[in-house]
């Protein structure tokens, strides 16, 4: 609100000054509309990350990527098919956690029913128990040492920012078993192949050439993504 105000110079002259007075804005849902408007692009350029870090992604798309590197192909699938169903198979695992998130944290929140330190709270509560379930207490425990963190009484006490972490090296260590069973009848028929074409004298044929149609016919008749798909999921269970 400006208001005009008179100054007398040397005793003559009068110059009138605007006068800047801050009142109260009468629109309190333009401003925080605008508030939410920047809480939403705040959230949307953390979202990788947080969906990396904090949920199924990291254990399906490094399995996903050792399958294809197994089957000897380095291109087919393509990067962005196996982003596309890791991020498909990620919100149907995360699909629970996601509801509960949903119900009990979201809509309170955006009825005014619970401020929004208690919609972090129910809100992070599913998903820390998601990640617990899946976090090997050694990696927890190692964290939770470098943390210098003396007294926690159970798991569920665990800071974020030590069981992100934790949740993550345990999610990798998970990866590289399941991948490991997945690499070894590949690496089979790898060998048989290569100990073929020496015997025969054909060392300058590639055995990958030779091999590759082999491995994709043995997955094809074991129905391979039924499994793999079938086991990954399963294994959140």
């Amino acid at each position: 609100m400006k208001i005009l105000k008179k100054i007398r110079l040397n005793g003559t002259n009068l110059i009138a000054l605007p006068v800047i007075a801050l009142t109260k804005h009468p629109h309190h849902s333009e401003v925080s509309m605008l508030i939410q408007i920047l809480l939403i692009f705040t959230v949307v350029s953390i979202a990788p990350s947080i969906l990396i870090m904090m949920t199924s992604f990291v254990r399906i798309v490094v399995v996903l990527s050792f399958l294809r590197t197994s089957l000897g192909v380095q291109q087919m699938p393509p990067n962005q098919v196996i982003i596309g169903l890791s991020l498909f198979l990620t919100f149907f695992v995360m699909a629970p956690v996601i509801n509960n998130i949903y119900h009990n944290a979201y809509i309170p929140y955006t009825s005014n029913k619970i401020g929004i330190k208690k919609a972090y709270t129910l809100g992070v509560k599913p998903l820390k128990k998601f990640m617990l379930r899946q976090t090997r207490m050694k990696d927890l425990e190692l964290f939770v040492k470098m943390a210098k963190i003396k007294k926690i009484k159970s798991p569920k006490n665990v800071p974020m920012y030590v069981l992100v972490p934790a949740f993550v090296i345990s999610e990798l260590t998970t990866a590289f078993e399941i991948s490991f069973l997945i690499y070894l009848p590949f690496l089979i028929i790898d060998l048989v192949v290569s100990s073929l074409l020496m015997s025969m004298g054909m060392m300058m044929l590639p055995p990958t050439m030779i091999s590759l149609p082999f491995k994709l016919m043995l997955f094809v008749l074991v129905n391979g993504w039924y499994l793999v798909v079938g086991s990954l999921v399963q294994s959140f269970k």
